[in-house]
């Protein structure tokens, strides 16, 4: 059965998983909640009870072993799937997301491109040939594609995502700067660059 947790507590999960990563490159073995609160600026406290959510991963009075965790929060986010990817919309987004070399060391492998634009068709990004659109199902089936990123204008992005679900990807990850409807069986991932950048605006304006 699928455990209630908190979207709070999963979003941390990436930051705990990224921060011990750096630690281990620093070839330290053994992390306390306060330092690993520290790095983060999270309380200690919030930190084991994220932890104990899923288990029972360090020793009192000693801390948490770096590799053993980070190998323990990898396989709670999924990341041993080696999922694979589709990207939709090849402009300077989709085209920065092909060639963005982190996804590897995360697990993550692009096996797809796809665009509507004639003169992108035939082209390859990072050594990937880019796609008609019209052909996303074919191919997406036999790349065996697990997730589709969307990064296509906002008038096009809710046909792209029908027929990425489809074509039977199993998640969704829409920068779109729109609200994408999808089944409920497939999990969607909203990125606007746009509400980010805007808050930080706000920030400064206070200032």
């Amino acid at each position: 059965m699928k455990k209630n947790i908190s979207q709070a507590t999963i979003d941390r999960l990436p930051l705990y998983f990224r921060t011990l990563r750096l630690v281990e490159d620093e070839d330290i073995s053994i992390i306390s909640s306060d330092e690993l609160g520290r790095r983060l600026d999270i309380t200690p406290e919030q930190i084991r009870k994220d932890l104990a959510t899923f288990g029972q991963f360090g020793r009192k009075g000693i801390g948490y072993y770096v590799h053993d965790l980070k190998d323990n929060i990898s396989n709670i986010l999924g990341l041993q799937n080696r999922w694979r990817l589709a990207i939709v919309g090849v402009g300077h987004l989709g085209g920065a997301l092909a060639n963005y070399v982190n996804f590897a060391s995360l697990g993550f492998s692009v096996v797809a491109l796809f665009d509507r634009n004639s003169r992108v068709v035939g082209t390859a990004v990072n050594g990937i040939r880019v796609n008609s659109i019209s052909h996303m199902k074919r191919v997406i089936t036999a790349q065996a594609v697990d997730i589709g990123i969307i990064t296509v204008p906002a008038e096009e992005a809710q046909s792209v995502a029908d027929s990425l679900v489809a074509a039977g990807v199993k998640g969704i990850w829409n920068f779109a700067p729109i609200k994408l409807t999808v089944p409920p069986t497939v999990p969607l991932v909203n990125e606007d660059l746009s509400v980010g950048l805007s808050a930080l605006s706000y920030h400064m304006s206070q200032e």
